[in-house]
């Protein structure tokens, strides 16, 4: 079975600083895959190169067997991507965001209704299709961004920190939607740097710090016998021990 994506000997460096150090992975096609780090893992670097959107100065990329630099249009065509900080044209509304999105995939316009229409009532988006997303929540706005890497119903999503400052409903309706998505045999690929939504979610992950994969593979293969994926993370980072805050005897108590 062909990988969702192969990943071979992936490097960036900004300046003197190595964001990305020579990364090698195969992730497996269906299902949830979790990319976990700590801030400054080079997670969203390495989801920005995977997705075209940053050049890697090394190494290639390839989704679903095409090159994503030689061959960008096969590969675009097969991914959604939701990103880190993501930007909307604000000045539409929820409705006209989806029609625009449809029209550069080259949906017929029907089939655009049809989906807008779908995805805006799965993600309990209808009662706000006419409002301008300048005006959205944090939630509304994860909620659009992920209707529109859906639209074109693509083979693999990539989402970074899907759930970061949205609310408990929203996240929940976000949740029921890939769950329904990758039932079907789709790949959703997130990166995250929380440990239990991970542990809930997914069944292949991958643990990044420095710019390095530390280790992937299937979830219960990378846990061990750590009792947690959290407890299996911190000795993976080498975070064990760290930060107790013993030596702030100042703070607190009487002043």
């Amino acid at each position: 079975m062909v990988p969702a994506v192969r990943v071979r000997g992936l490097w960036k460096r900004f300046g003197e600083q190595i964001a990305v150090a020579g990364v090698d992975l195969e992730l497996p096609a269906g299902g949830f895959i979790g990319l976990v780090g700590p801030n400054g893992a080079g997670k969203t670097t390495t989801l920005s190169m995977a997705t075209g959107l940053l050049r890697p100065d090394a190494g290639s990329v390839h989704i679903v067997g095409h090159d994503v630099w030689q061959d960008p249009v096969q590969v675009k065509s097969r991914i959604g991507v939701l990103p880190e900080g993501l930007r909307l044209f604000e000045r539409l509304s929820g409705r006209e965001l989806l029609t625009y999105t449809g029209r550069l995939r080259g949906l017929p316009d029907d089939e655009v209704e049809r989906r807008s229409a779908q995805l805006l009532d799965v993600l309990d988006l209808s009662g706000a299709q006419h409002k301008l997303v300048v005006d959205y929540s944090t939630g509304m706005r994860k909620k659009i961004g992920l209707a529109c890497a859906l639209l074109h119903n693509p083979e693999v999503l990539f989402l970074d920190e899907p759930f970061e400052g949205v609310d408990p409903v929203s996240a929940q309706i976000i949740r029921g939607v890939l769950e329904r998505y990758t039932a079907s045999g789709a790949t959703v690929i997130f990166s995250s740097h929380v440990m239990e939504l991970v542990e809930s979610l997914c069944d292949w992950v991958a643990v990044m710090a420095t710019g390095s994969i530390r280790a992937h593979g299937p979830l219960a293969e990378v846990r061990g016998d750590a009792p947690t994926l959290q407890a299996a993370f911190l000795e993976l980072v080498g975070a064990n021990g760290q930060g107790t805050g013993q030596e702030l005897d100042w703070l607190g108590g009487a002043r």
